[in-house]
């Protein structure tokens, strides 16, 4: 079994445990407070109902789920009186709301990723571990009573429990891509921002209005998080048709007769691979890929076509004068002036350029190079090392080396050794 595909077994394994271990504790021992029971997991299948499944770049598609299962696990009282539901029935109510939730979503086949619900249910079960033995002993109430110390104490558990699913999540993601786990963690925090900040946020308000106010609270509370949650969705509905306008632009130089068949495709999803592995963020990989898309569109301005659309053959001067073409196509469709200025950029030398200019310029010259067949592939790679004392950046042209190497470019690129 590879390592990657250790790491992900381990992950489902230890959540399948864990939910495991939640029913049989319930069943063995009772249900405790049945009414928060059954309050909590059903907003969980509630959350998990309202998904529609996950967006293009959306980290949670069901932010009420996960949102109730995080109050659940920090509910320390119910309306003044005391809970003593403690982690393993957190841990099933939190896993049957789901199941129930979900059930219709897999029968029309979109249902979650095994990963994900395993993030779901490693999370809860750390957040519960973390507050219900302390709240359950009376050590928390002794210290901090139930004022703003007592806030800021789940607030606390909020962040640690955020950093645990953080590491959970680039840690399947490793084992799946073999990208540096640093930068695809540093990318998992970054989301915490967006809409995990919302799920936490409601998670901690919705375990102190249940401690003030009673269930009643968990209805009225919802609401914020819905309304959060449809104005994500129209959020990430705009990038999604920004992207297929990009697209459908880099077409135009297939479709013209300018570039092969896919080639702008192929050097978009190599540039990202890429630049993952040189640890660049979630929005500059945003602008890379975006840039390589559109990096041949400046000849559609040229009157002669160039060979095979080929532009890593032209003279130093010719390649400049394409990309600064393209650089002013790129600006007159709207498109935010950070791809503007990867595009006209591309053909610089590469002690001048921004670090997304040097992938385009190299991934697009190795595609050009490249042909068909591991021989063709092989050689464009070592006429890429033969030019970077001036056109290629050697760390560029090593780490498309080793995602090639590692079948990061299967479907795209003919694969090739290191």
């Amino acid at each position: 079994m590879r390592p990657g595909a250790f790491t992900v077994a381990a992950v489902r394994a230890a959540a399948l445990l864990l939910g495991l271990a939640g029913f049989g504790g319930t069943l063995w021992y009772g249900l405790d407070e049945p009414g928060n029971a059954l309050a909590f997991g059903t907003l969980v299948a509630l959350g998990e109902l309202a998904r529609r499944g996950a967006a293009p770049g959306e980290r949670e598609p069901a932010p009420l789920a996960a949102a109730g299962a995080l109050a659940y696990a920090l509910l320390g009282t119910s309306a003044g009186t005391a809970t003593t539901h403690g982690v393993l029935q957190t841990v099933a109510v939190v896993v049957a709301g789901g199941l129930a939730g979900i059930v219709p979503h897999i029968a029309r086949g979109r249902g979650p990723g095994l990963d994900q619900l395993a993030r779901r249910v490693l999370t809860v079960g750390f957040a519960a571990l973390c507050f219900q033995p302390l709240y359950n002993s009376g050590a928390v109430t002794e210290h901090l009573g139930q004022g703003p110390a007592y806030a800021l104490f789940l607030v606390l558990l909020l962040v640690l429990t955020a950093l645990c699913d953080a590491v959970l999540g680039a840690l399947t993601l490793r084992a799946r891509t073999g990208f540096p786990y640093g930068p695809l963690l540093r990318d998992e925090l970054r989301a915490f921002l967006g809409i995990g900040s919302a799920v936490c946020a409601t998670g901690t308000v919705m375990a102190l209005g249940v401690a003030a106010a009673g269930l009643w609270a968990l209805p009225v509370l919802a609401v914020p998080l819905l309304l959060t949650q449809v104005s994500f969705r129209r959020y990430a509905a705009v990038r999604t048709v920004n992207r297929q306008t990009i697209a459908s632009l880099a077409r135009a130089t297939e479709i013209a007769g300018c570039t092969p068949p896919g080639h702008a495709r192929r050097v978009a999803a190599l540039s990202a691979a890429v630049g993952r592995e040189l640890g660049l963020s979630g929005t500059e990989l945003t602008v890379l890929e975006h840039a390589a898309l559109m990096h041949d569109i400046g000849q559609l301005s040229l009157v002669d076509p160039v060979a095979g659309g080929a532009t890593a053959l032209l003279p130093p001067e010719e390649q400049r004068r394409i990309a600064l073409l393209g650089g002013e196509v790129v600006r007159r469709t709207g498109v935010p002036e950070a791809v503007a200025v990867v595009v006209e950029r591309q053909a610089d030398p590469y002690r001048e350029q921004p670090p997304a200019a040097r992938i385009v310029r190299a991934v697009n010259a190795y595609d050009d190079l490249a042909g068909d067949g591991a021989g063709a592939a092989l050689g464009a790679l070592e006429r890429l090392r033969l030019g970077t004392a001036r056109d290629y950046h050697p760390d560029v042209v090593e780490c498309l080396a080793r995602v090639l190497a590692r079948g990061g470019g299967a479907g795209v690129t003919p694969a090739v050794p290191g």
